[in-house]
């Protein structure tokens, strides 16, 4: 799907060529995102537009029925909310939408990290993790990104803001050639 390219694309070509333990994915890694379809019309990076919860999760062959009742459960136990994104950011190499509130998201990362420790944000590469975001672009290098960036915010800034209902909580799974939905997950008080 969407999180490899993501998440690579947050660190610059040369940074990418020495990637740290733990690039690539690997066959059955997994992760949990939220679907932003109101963002897809914006993203040149080449995968929908999402904000990821969690990246990476368990091993896919770790997730049995129990693993998939106690998500279940801890989802069920955090409230739906709206996202809103009206501001661009950048990282190195990256143009994304700043996702506000930031709260009821790093809430359910705290939640599935408190529960599976060995989950951790991005494999420990950028320390306690990344705030949230949506990726709009990732394929710019250090000479061209601000020129580029800038232009690309200029011809997208009056379609701001955009505000997505979060209902639910993608996983998805690599298989090694592509992200793919496995299982939704339900918040409380839907729309």
């Amino acid at each position: 799907m969407y999180e490899n390219e993501d998440e690579n694309a947050d660190k610059s070509g040369a940074e990418r060529e020495d990637a740290a333990p733990g690039w690539p994915d690997e066959p059955g890694d997994t992760a949990f995102t939220i679907k932003i379809p109101e963002a897809d019309p914006l993203v040149r990076a080449g995968f929908p537009a999402h904000v990821t919860v969690l990246y990476p999760f368990l091993h896919e062959s770790r997730i049995d029925a129990a693993t998939d009742h106690e998500l279940t459960d801890l989802f069920a136990g955090h409230d739906a909310f709206t996202l809103t994104f009206d501001a661009f950011r950048r990282y190195p190499g990256v143009l994304y939408l700043d996702p506000w509130p930031h709260d009821p998201v790093t809430a359910l990362t705290k939640d599935l990290t408190r529960q599976w420790p060995e989950a951790v944000p991005y494999r420990g590469i950028f320390g306690a993790g990344l705030a949230p975001h949506l990726t709009i672009a990732n394929d710019e290098g250090p000479a061209t990104q601000d020129a580029a960036y800038d232009a690309l915010q200029a011809e997208l800034e009056p379609r701001l803001p955009l505000s997505c209902h979060v209902q639910t909580v993608q996983l998805i799974v690599w298989d090694g050639a592509r992200w793919r939905d496995r299982t939704e997950y339900g918040l409380a008080g839907r729309f």
